[in-house]
């Protein structure tokens, strides 16, 4: 089994926010890549105050991962999102979501509703597979 790699974004403004929390933006691990989940943070590591700031700027975020393993978008074969407030929420999502991912063949997708999420409204994390 080959060990894992951590990979993260060449913008280094990020870096204190993992160092802070001791995790990795990303593992890879042979040909697949987990991302940890990414949100809506600012440079400074706090939340964009509008949600559908957030929910671009969580994107942007998974963005600069996927491309510091060499991935993007059409590399991601499962998504999970993480919602405060799903029903009042999921338009706003949906219709970033829609410019984001592409064309079908879309990858599996799960929506989770959740209480907290230290702060930010809005969380994706991903698995990619590396291309060869």
């Amino acid at each position: 089994m080959p060990a894992r790699q951590s990979i993260f974004p060449s913008d280094q403004s990020r870096h204190a926010l993992y160092e802070q929390h001791r995790y990795s933006a990303a593992i890879q691990s042979g040909d697949l890549l987990f991302v940890s989940g990414q949100v809506g943070s600012r440079d400074d590591g706090s939340p964009e105050p509008s949600f559908e700031a957030q929910v671009r700027r969580a994107f942007s975020n998974l963005h600069a991962v996927l491309d510091a393993a060499g991935c993007t978008f059409a590399d991601v074969i499962d998504v999970t999102t993480f919602h405060t407030d799903p029903e009042v929420q999921f338009e706003t999502v949906m219709a970033v979501r829609d410019e984001e991912i592409g064309s079908s063949p879309f990858p599996n997708w799960t929506a989770v509703g959740v209480t907290w999420l230290a702060g930010f409204d809005f969380e994706i994390k991903v698995i990619a597979r590396i291309p060869s």
